[in-house]
């Protein structure tokens, strides 16, 4: 190898060497909350829409995340606690996006929907007990999930349900960054 060659290989070497210290850092490392928070009661999130167990399944995948992270001991109550999530759903929508049929009358001109979106809305504060303001706070937190009803108008109600429980865990996941992460 030429003398050239080698001094442009050092040089390419060290510059990867030194890629990791260029101040990039990965998203969501960095935990900005309060170190005195050690336990954080999640109660049920409050629910206005009537979509039945949507309250349930969107506090446990909260409380699921919150563990995950395993910096918390996390409980469903509000007492007794350094912080608290509190949370209200106010808004619960299931969309058609897509449609099957309507292939006029020779085909009976019954169009039917064939894949529906789902958007949850949800109002959510996370205090520190005896602050004076919220850590973080949210009126109008929101996710979206689309899901396939398929040709059997029977499994509707289990892809809705795998559906919701898809958004609550993205939902949870997004949430507790946002609530917890620095950015």
């Amino acid at each position: 190898m030429t003398p050239s060659r080698l001094l442009r290989l050092a040089l390419a070497v060290l510059a990867l060497a030194n890629l990791p210290c260029c101040g990039y850092a990965l998203v969501g490392r960095g935990i900005t909350t309060d170190a005195s928070i050690k336990r954080i009661g999640v109660p049920l999130f409050r629910d206005n829409t009537g979509k039945t167990n949507l309250d349930q399944t969107i506090t446990r995948k909260v409380i699921e995340e919150l563990l995950r992270r395993g910096r918390f001991d996390v409980v469903q109550q509000s007492t007794g606690v350094d912080a608290l999530v509190d949370g209200e759903i106010v808004a619960y929508n299931a969309t058609p996006v897509g449609f099957e049929g309507g292939g006029g009358e020779a085909a009976g001109g019954l169009t039917t929907a064939s894949r529906y979106a789902v958007t949850v809305t949800a109002r959510v504060r996370y205090t520190k007990v005896g602050g004076a303001s919220p850590l973080w706070a949210n009126d109008s937190f929101s996710f979206r999930d689309e899901y396939d009803v398929g040709s059997d108008a029977s499994s509707f109600f289990d892809q809705e349900g795998q559906a919701l429980d898809r958004l609550a865990q993205a939902f949870a996941r997004s949430l507790v960054a946002a609530m917890l992460e620095a950015f």
